[in-house]
This record gives structure tokens, C-alpha cells and sequence, in this order.
């Protein structure tokens, strides 16, 4: 275990420098989902004057603020950019590097997508948490932070974004075959976005659309965290959300070991 650390403590330091070398866009792109989460806000708020109604589809108003900070939280925590990078590498040729070198190619870049979440924990996650927690307590009048839910949250957010990061390897090994993958990695993001309840909660579309939509990997990434960290699945539920991460976790390593076993050999570059 040592040994496996010590390989990959490299690529780790490498993406902590990454991520600290870039700030400005670092900041910038927090400023720009600030915004998109204070929009949605305002959205959701008028969705629940014109209903009527102090609940919404088994959601208040705090339930729903909640939910749209605390999901563009864990987008941005479970985000990974291992299929743009890897896909780069792949049309130049430098991905021919990576593997020459006694290291594993997936966990490399895993070590170093790592490390550049570490800014990504310190700078937002939890000032956000904190500020979420804050907007609760003078809300409802009450501490209402749960620290067995946020074990849990904590749990189901490491498998989503092992989920998503083997979710996006996969369409990075594409590259392998269609050396240009800009267009697919534009229908995957939307794709993402819309089945994994970051945009609408899962829980608001009709119950045969919602079963499905609730098996799919997709609602693992976003949906499935935040809703563990507001309570809303029962010790069964919880048992059942977890299971079908591990599992689909699972099935995405499994598919990317073929896929690379098949890439490999169709290797080749682009005015490399």
C-alpha cells in the first residue's frame, strides 16, 4: 500500500499545483456558478408562489434552496476533465508517455485529478457547506445539520465521483477510435446535466419517468448525494441508493478495462 502511494504521490502533488496555478479561472468559474444557483433560486422561488402552495412535489421552499446549492456543489466536487485531457493525449500522441511509464494509466490520472480537488474541498466545499447550514438555522430557527447524514453525503459523493471519473475515461477512450471527440463530450455534459437531477430534482417527474430515470448512473452522480444529505431516503433506501453505486461503480471499471484492452491497439496521432 506503501508502495502504491508512494508511486502516485507525484501525479497528486502535480494536480495540487495544477489547481493552485490556475486560480483566476478557478475563481471565475465559482463566480459563474454562484450565479447560475442564485438564478435557479429565483426560479424555483416564483415555481412556488404561482403553485400556492408551501410544498412543492413533497418539497418546501428551504428543501428546494437546499437542494439547488447543495446539487451544484456536488456537480462541481464529482467533475472531472479525465475525458478532455485524456482525449488530447490520445490525438497528439503523448499519450504513448503515460504509457511507457511502470504506472497505472487510469489511477495516474486519477492521483492527479485528486490533487486538484483538494482547492476544490478548501475553497468551496466547505464554505458552502457552512453557508448552507447557516441559511438553515436562521430559516427554520433550529441547527438542522445532521452529522450521520453527512457521513453518509460524504460516502455517496467518493462513489459518485469515481462513478463520473471512470463515466468520463470511458468516453475519453474514444478518442481512440474517433481521434475528435468535442462533440460527444458536449452530448455527455448535456446528458449528465438533465438525467442526473442537477437541473430539475428527480423526484418532480412523473413516478414511471422518475423509477427509470432513478436506475439509471446518471442520478448516482448528483442526485443520490443530495438527497442522502437531506434525509429524504429511509434506512432501506439508503442500503438499496448505495448498492446500485457500488454496482454501477463496478460495472463502468470493468467496461473501461475492455475498452482499453481493445484501444491499445489501435493507437495513433495526429500531427504528433
Amino acid at each position: 500500500m506503501r508502495r502504491l502511494c508512494n508511486t502516485y504521490k507525484s501525479f497528486l502533488k502535480a494536480g495540487i499545483q495544477s489547481g493552485m496555478a490556475y486560480r483566476v479561472n478557478f475563481i471565475c468559474f465559482f463566480i459563474g456558478e454562484s450565479l447560475y444557483c442564485i438564478v435557479m433560486y429565483f426560479i424555483w422561488k416564483a415555481v412556488f408562489m404561482s403553485s400556492g402552495n408551501g410544498n412543492f412535489m413533497g418539497f418546501n421552499m428551504v428543501d428546494i434552496t437546499l437542494y439547488v446549492f447543495l446539487s451544484n456543489l456536488v456537480g462541481f466536487l464529482t467533475s472531472t476533465d479525465s475525458t478532455s485531457s485524456l482525449a488530447l493525449e490520445i490525438k497528439d500522441g503523448s499519450i504513448i508517455m503515460r504509457m511507457i511509464k511502470p504506472v497505472n494509466l487510469n489511477l495516474s490520472l486519477l492521483a492527479f485529478e485528486l490533487g486538484d480537488k483538494v482547492m476544490v474541498i478548501t475553497c468551496t466545499f466547505i464554505p458552502v457547506m457552512i453557508g448552507v447550514e447557516i441559511y438553515r438555522y436562521i430559516t427554520l430557527g433550529y441547527i438542522a445539520f445532521n452529522i450521520i447524514n453527512f457521513l453518509l453525503f460524504i460516502i455517496s459523493v467518493i462513489f459518485s465521483y469515481l462513478i463520473a471519473f471512470y463515466l468520463n475515461l470511458l468516453f475519453g477512450y474514444l478518442a481512440f477510435f474517433l481521434m475528435n471527440i468535442w462533440g460527444f463530450n458536449m452530448l455527455k455534459g448535456s446528458l449528465i446535466k438533465f438525467f442526473s437531477g442537477a437541473i430539475i430534482p428527480i423526484a418532480f417527474f412523473p413516478e414511471k419517468i422518475r423509477v427509470v430515470f432513478e436506475q439509471l448512473p446518471f442520478a448516482s452522480l448528483v442526485y443520490t448525494p443530495t438527497m442522502v444529505y437531506m434525509g429524504k431516503y429511509s434506512n432501506n433506501e439508503l442500503l438499496f441508493v448505495f448498492a446500485k453505486q457500488i454496482v454501477w461503480l463496478i460495472v463502468f471499471i470493468l467496461i473501461c478495462r475492455m475498452v482499453w484492452y481493445l484501444a491499445q491497439k489501435r493507437l495513433s496521432s495526429q500531427g504528433g
